[in-house]
């Protein structure tokens, strides 16, 4: 077996949104960068597994929808044909063309990118099992660790085919006719929605009393009225509490609020009830990291661990488990490095649930509001006063403004409806430079547009939107 010794000044492990977002950066500074990920080219969970493919599929259900509902519109067409082979093929196309452009940019970079396995040994080595059969110790003066993070998995549930985590759903081997969700975040939501247009009558089975726990009711209400339409149907206080299989499907006892228990069948059961940080099997043991009980790795404001040479970043440090969050603590992680004086201090990350119609939402939420007794004024402006989603057919919107009564600063902002994680933006940029509502009312924003929505938020606040009349209380 081939063994060599190397050294590197910045060693990344992970080739995720994260990951490959701070070697990029730390190359870019004229650091000398290795850059290891399990796969041939960067790109992680999010391009491979996760959020690409997903989005890729997300938009054929958006079409299908389209098709159908455009009678309503006076154009009918034939019901489409699908053919998953093409479908998946295509989806595939996606995901090599951004991950091999990764690849090229790396190379572009001057990155010594490893496909295979890294272990810490200690505070300054690793061991790089590669992918070839040979290995390598590598000795670093800094580690960035971004090895995110993988679906958790429900014990009590069988090992089968017919059970799937969020990676089986995205590889599209077959359209089920009866789909059981286990999940009604934005995971399980989303796949709800693909399945759902491609033919399979959907159940989506939720043990809390809302879905996507965390974001504010009126915003999920106009979701889930739409999905009511959508899918077969919709279990709130409802509990899996057996799986069985048997030759022609899963035998699912379900257990609803006050104890009640039915049995169903279903042909395939996806699993999304949350991820899991991959925080094992790196020898973080052979270090002073620390991890908590959920196996996250412990960080302060500047993603440095408890050894002051290694950093982590990513869902490997724990909530929100998102692309655009990670990303942007590599960055951070690769400038405190470089010696500058900054820390990961954002006052608003946006969320983003890509179903029909999206919910997005950055900053503080009015349910987090009254949780925590902030004062608070909420401006929401409905969309069906906006001439935009009108001629789109989409009234099933809504937008809305957390407003900090004494200063009328913005503090939230949250949106339903078509386009709302484009929207999502602006309001993001709001919050973080501690915009007025004066400011949104005062932008101009183009007309027709969904983004005027935003604005007419701003003027309700003030009781002086031009489309709806709710005039301001003395």
């Amino acid at each position: 077996m081939i063994h060599e010794t190397k050294k590197t000044q910045l060693v990344v492990i992970g080739g995720g949104p994260g990951g490959y977002a701070a070697a990029f950066l730390a190359a870019d500074m004229g650091m000398q960068v290795t850059l290891i990920d399990l796969e041939q080219n960067p790109g992680g969970v999010c391009l491979y597994r996760g959020c690409i493919p997903s989005k890729a599929l997300l938009h054929v259900a958006k079409l299908l929808r389209e098709t159908r509902e455009a009678a309503h519109w006076g154009v009918t067409f034939t019901e489409p044909q699908i053919d998953l082979d093409q479908l998946r093929a295509w989806k595939e196309s996606v995901v090599t063309k951004l991950t091999g452009g990764l690849g090229q940019l790396s190379k572009q970079r001057h990155i010594d990118f490893i496909q295979g396995r890294a272990t810490l040994l200690n505070d300054h080595t690793l061991l790089v099992e590669r992918k070839d059969g040979s290995d390598e110790t590598l000795f670093f003066d800094y580690a960035i660790l971004a090895t995110g993070s993988q679906p958790a998995r429900i014990p009590i549930f069988p090992d089968s085919p017919r059970i799937w985590d969020s990676t089986d759903a995205l590889r599209l081997e077959s359209i089920p006719k009866r789909l059981l969700v286990v999940g009604g975040g934005y995971i399980g939501l989303e796949m709800a929605t693909v399945y759902s247009a491609l033919g399979s009558e959907v159940t989506v089975v939720e043990m809390l009393p809302q879905l996507l726990t965390g974001a504010d009711s009126d915003l999920v209400k106009i979701l889930e009225k739409r999905l009511k339409i959508q899918l077969n149907r919709i279990l709130k206080n409802t509990k899996v509490i057996r799986m069985v299989e048997e030759s022609d499907g899963l035998v699912v006892k379900l257990q609803g609020q006050g104890g009640s228990e039915t049995e169903e069948k279903f042909d395939a059961a996806l699993v999304s009830v949350g991820r899991k940080p991959n925080s094992t099997g790196i020898g973080l043991e052979n270090t002073r990291i620390k991890v908590d009980d959920q196996g996250f790795v412990e960080v302060d404001q500047q993603l440095r661990t408890a050894e002051p040479r290694i950093f982590a970043i990513g869902d490997l440090v724990g909530q929100p488990m998102l692309a655009h969050k990670a990303s942007h603590e590599g960055r951070v992680a690769v400038e405190v490095i470089a010696g500058h004086k900054v820390i990961f201090d954002p006052a608003a990350i946006p969320g983003v649930v890509f179903t029909d119609p999206e919910v997005a939402w950055c900053g503080l939420t009015e349910t987090e509001a009254r949780e925590k007794g902030i004062p608070i004024e909420v401006a929401k402006f409905p969309w069906g006063a906006s001439g935009r989603a009108l001629t789109l057919d989409r009234l099933d919107g809504l937008t809305k403004l957390i407003i900090e009564p004494e200063t009328e600063r913005i503090l939230g902002v949250g949106i339903v409806g078509a386009g709302a994680g484009e929207l999502i933006a602006e309001g993001t940029l709001a919050v973080e430079m501690a915009a007025l509502a004066s400011d949104l009312k005062l932008t101009i924003h183009p007309h027709p547009t969904l983004s005027e929505t935003v604005m007419e938020s701003a003027e309700v606040f003030f009781g002086q939107s031009t489309h709806v009349y709710r005039p301001k209380k003395k």
